[in-house]
Protein backbone atom coordinates (compact mmCIF):
# COMPACT_ATOMS: atom_id res chain seq x y z
CA UNK A 1 0.00 0.00 0.00
CA UNK A 2 1.48 3.57 -0.75
CA UNK A 3 0.17 6.82 1.83
CA UNK A 4 1.36 10.11 1.13
CA UNK A 5 0.04 12.33 3.87
CA UNK A 6 0.84 16.49 3.58
CA UNK A 7 0.44 19.53 5.52
CA UNK A 8 0.50 22.01 3.06
CA UNK A 9 0.65 25.63 3.75
CA UNK A 10 2.48 28.81 1.72
CA UNK A 11 1.98 30.97 4.33
CA UNK A 12 4.18 29.08 6.76
CA UNK A 13 6.59 27.43 4.13
CA UNK A 14 6.99 28.64 0.57
CA UNK A 15 9.06 26.02 -0.61
CA UNK A 16 8.44 21.96 -1.42
CA UNK A 17 5.42 23.60 -3.06
CA UNK A 18 3.94 24.64 0.57
CA UNK A 19 4.70 20.91 2.00
CA UNK A 20 5.34 22.11 5.97
CA UNK A 21 5.05 18.36 6.90
CA UNK A 22 4.56 15.08 5.12
CA UNK A 23 4.78 11.34 5.87
CA UNK A 24 5.07 9.14 2.33
CA UNK A 25 6.74 5.44 1.13
CA UNK A 26 7.15 6.74 -2.17
CA UNK A 27 10.51 7.07 -2.54
CA UNK A 28 12.67 3.39 -1.01
CA UNK A 29 10.89 3.16 2.62
CA UNK A 30 8.81 5.26 4.65
CA UNK A 31 9.92 9.27 5.09
CA UNK A 32 8.51 12.04 6.99
CA UNK A 33 9.49 15.75 5.56
CA UNK A 34 9.59 18.61 7.56
CA UNK A 35 9.81 22.04 5.95
CA UNK A 36 12.45 20.85 3.16
CA UNK A 37 14.10 18.10 4.87
CA UNK A 38 13.58 14.72 4.62
CA UNK A 39 14.63 11.47 7.22
CA UNK A 40 13.75 8.07 7.13
CA UNK A 41 10.87 7.05 9.95
CA UNK A 42 10.03 3.31 11.40
CA UNK A 43 6.94 2.14 10.11
CA UNK A 44 4.94 0.24 12.40
CA UNK A 45 1.56 0.12 11.32
CA UNK A 46 -0.18 2.98 8.81
CA UNK A 47 -2.34 3.97 11.93
CA UNK A 48 0.49 5.00 13.59
CA UNK A 49 1.81 7.34 11.12
CA UNK A 50 -1.63 8.61 10.89
CA UNK A 51 -1.71 9.62 14.22
CA UNK A 52 1.91 10.91 14.55
CA UNK A 53 0.68 13.36 11.23
CA UNK A 54 -2.55 14.30 12.94
CA UNK A 55 -0.62 14.99 15.68
CA UNK A 56 2.06 17.04 14.42
CA UNK A 57 0.11 20.08 13.29
CA UNK A 58 -2.33 20.29 16.05
CA UNK A 59 1.54 20.83 18.14
CA UNK A 60 2.33 23.62 15.85
CA UNK A 61 -1.14 25.11 15.68
CA UNK A 62 -1.32 25.13 19.67
CA UNK A 63 2.36 26.64 19.58
CA UNK A 64 1.01 29.54 17.10
CA UNK A 65 -2.07 29.85 19.38
CA UNK A 66 0.42 30.52 22.81
CA UNK A 67 2.64 32.83 20.85
CA UNK A 68 -0.37 34.53 19.07
CA UNK A 69 -1.92 35.24 22.84
CA UNK A 70 0.87 36.39 24.14
CA UNK A 71 1.02 39.10 21.62
CA UNK A 72 -2.63 39.67 22.30
CA UNK A 73 -4.12 38.02 19.12
CA UNK A 74 -6.69 35.35 18.64
CA UNK A 75 -6.03 31.81 18.15
CA UNK A 76 -6.57 30.05 14.71
CA UNK A 77 -9.37 28.26 15.89
CA UNK A 78 -11.05 27.92 12.53
CA UNK A 79 -8.72 25.05 10.79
Amino acid sequence: MRYNLAYITHRIFGRDNGRVLGYDNSHEGHHRHFMGSVEPVLFDSYETIVQRFEDEPAGMWRKEDEQAKSQGYRGHRNR
